[in-house]
């Protein structure tokens, strides 16, 4: 993987990158639709490429149940499985076995946890989620982590964030597949000083990028700007910084203007599945009653494919009448609507000019 950076706004920390990996060059920054299982839900991949993803997040937790990544590795890998020619980027699986709680146990060695498909007991270790990733030969493969709960005491987050740091250590050592990039994850949970301690111990094991984790697990807004604002002060200019899981279009705002390069979350196809569309204004919840005769298109400053042909008043029919094609039509939407977000921040990072964009943005949707 490649990464240099174009251009910077002179009045934040916002930049304009870009990322070569072996299957496609990646601007950033850049929002990754999530394909937990090897599928961005309702959409194909030539779907995908024309809204303008480079690249989409696949999960190793999920993979690794069903439908397994040896047989995945044995039908040609991911990207052949599931016909997507484009970048790839894979979750250890942290997230998900912090997720179900009472059903797994950590150790040491990693984390022993009950399926949530069949109950079935399996472990997963810094190890085997780095065998799993390279099985699957995603582009971006992701050290496996603890994600630290919130609420949690300064103890906790400390010996959390540790444990995360020796697991890292394992995954660069087990990690050996020359086209495949690796990631480290900052943990610390919302102490800054942990946070850095984290950071400086991963910057000596030297990964190819730096994510930051277990933000948006709950805690308030101002606390995860406040890591932000620490992290990416120190993290290296020359490596790609990855937010994990986050968010609103807020929160892909904020996070350009400190500096990170890439995000992922499944706000916009989950909750365009569940009716809420985005708009530069705001979002719609189209079930509501006062869409029923409205003949205009969700947004009429979207050049979408759904807002080109439909009006609201036909999408809240299809959603009403729980039409498959309601969620096929949302999701064009909505991941229109945060790819074009992201190329608008590129534009007016080379431009200069992002601050005053970040202002145009907030004031457009106080309307």
């Amino acid at each position: 993987m490649e990464f240099g950076i174009i251009a910077c706004d002179g009045s934040s920390r916002a930049r304009r990158g870009r990322m070569t990996t072996a299957h496609g060059v990646i601007e950033t920054p850049v929002f990754m639709p999530v394909g937990t299982l090897g599928s961005v839900k309702s959409l194909t991949p030539d779907e995908l490429e024309e809204l303008g993803a480079r690249i989409i997040l696949g999960n190793t937790y999920h993979l690794y149940l069903r439908p397994g990544v040896e047989r995945i590795h044995r039908l040609g890998g991911l990207h052949s499985f599931m016909h997507w020619n484009r970048s790839i980027l894979t979750d250890s699986g942290g997230y998900q076995v912090f997720s179900l709680a009472g059903m797994r146990k950590l150790q040491e060695d990693g984390v022993l946890f009950q399926s949530h498909i069949d109950g079935s007991r399996h472990m997963i270790s810094p190890e085997i989620a780095m065998q799993a990733q390279m099985w699957l030969g995603a582009d971006i493969a992701m050290c496996f982590d603890e994600c630290t709960p919130y609420p949690v005491t300064r103890q906790y987050a400390q010996e959390s964030m540790q444990l995360t740091v020796r697991w890292a250590k394992r995954c660069k050592a087990a990690h050996h597949a020359s086209q495949q990039a690796l990631f480290g994850i900052v943990q610390g949970s919302v102490f800054a000083d942990l946070r850095l301690a984290c950071l400086e111990e991963l910057m000596k094991i030297d990964f190819d990028g730096y994510a930051l984790g277990s933000l948006s697990v709950g805690e308030p807004k101002e606390q995860m700007q406040a890591v932000l604002e620490a992290l990416t002060e120190t993290m290296p200019v020359s490596r790609p910084r990855y937010l994990m899981g986050v968010g609103t279009p807020e929160d892909l705002v904020e996070g350009v203007s400190h500096g990170v390069d890439m995000f992922d979350c499944v706000m916009p196809t989950r909750n365009a599945r569940n009716g809420m569309l985005f708009t530069s204004w705001g979002s719609i919840q189209i079930k509501n009653s006062c869409y029923v005769d409205d003949d205009q298109p969700i947004a009429a400053d979207c050049g979408c494919y759904t807002c080109r042909r439909f009006s609201r008043a036909y999408l809240r029919h299809l959603y009403m009448s729980r039409e498959l094609l309601a969620y096929r039509l949302n999701t064009i939407h909505n991941l229109f609507y945060y790819l074009n977000l992201m190329q608008n921040m590129r534009t007016a990072i080379e431009e200069n000019r992002f601050s005053e964009w970040r202002k145009s943005f907030y004031s457009q949707r106080r309307l």
